[in-house]
């Protein structure tokens, strides 16, 4: 199964991208023996639109270009789920052994996500009920994909 980021937002060079960089890597070293593969990510500008519903339409709209169409959506949302890293390594090994072909994480803009996009999604997630910045949120996702690619693969690196 193919796993990609899209993002509303670009980080910049700094400590935060290189952290996020270094465990994209960790992932995309991990993951392909167990059929996981990174396939990239895609991050779009915030919206300019005039109020926050606009904002939240268009950043979908373009959010959407950025995974193919039957992708099983993972949104990240402050009114989502916090489940554990067990259950989300649980969930990608689900979706790939039922032949999902493509996952797609979504991370939404200062806004939050369009109501749309929450609906089609497989599982909204939550970090927590604090609200992360941004950068913080793009390393605790990655970090996860590589953890889950750890606990899938019986690699100690995860110790519950």
């Amino acid at each position: 199964m193919k796993i990609g980021i899209c993002a509303v937002g670009r980080m910049k060079a700094g400590p935060e991208k290189e952290l996020a960089d270094r465990y994209i890597e960790r992932f995309s070293k991990a993951g392909p023996s167990l059929g996981l593969e990174y396939s990239g990510l895609a991050e779009i500008t915030e919206s300019r639109a005039a109020n926050v519903d606009e904002r939240r339409r268009d950043e979908a709209a373009r959010l959407r270009a950025g995974f193919p169409a039957g992708a099983a959506l993972v949104v990240l949302d402050e009114r989502g789920k916090s489940i554990s890293s067990e259950s989300f390594s649980d969930r990608l090994a689900g979706w790939r052994d039922s032949g999902q072909k493509h996952c797609a994480l979504l991370i939404g803009g200062p806004d939050g996500h369009d109501e749309s996009l929450r609906a089609e999604a497989s599982l909204l997630l939550s970090f927590g009920s604090m609200t992360w910045p941004h950068q913080l949120a793009r390393i605790m996702l990655a970090e996860q994909l590589y953890r889950a690619a750890t606990i899938l693969s019986g690699h100690p690196y995860h110790r519950a």
